[in-house]
């Protein structure tokens, strides 16, 4: 991106140059480049945008007895019953 901003050479000379397999992928770097100022290589790396976030992250009830958690599941298996009678 460097070499072809600073007047190098076309797009097919440096794709050339620097062993790129196509001119256009070049071209879509230098756009990138001047759209948001830096690219940096994301290969291999977790797209931490993928799939829908879980909700209930972080958010784990730490219960200090067995009791306290079984009174606790009870509840939800009510509130649900009412929810959804027919199930």
């Amino acid at each position: 991106v460097q070499s072809y901003l600073n007047g190098e050479g076309s797009y097919d000379m440096i794709a050339e140059k620097y062993q790129i397999r196509s001119s256009t992928q070049l071209k879509n770097w230098v756009k990138k480049y001047k759209e948001c100022g830096e690219i940096t290589d994301t290969r291999g790396e977790n797209n931490k945008m993928k799939g829908i976030p879980n909700p209930l992250k972080g958010k784990r009830i730490h219960f200090k007895t067995v009791e306290e958690e079984r009174d606790y599941y009870k509840a939800q298996v009510e509130y649900l019953k009412k929810q959804y009678p027919n199930l």
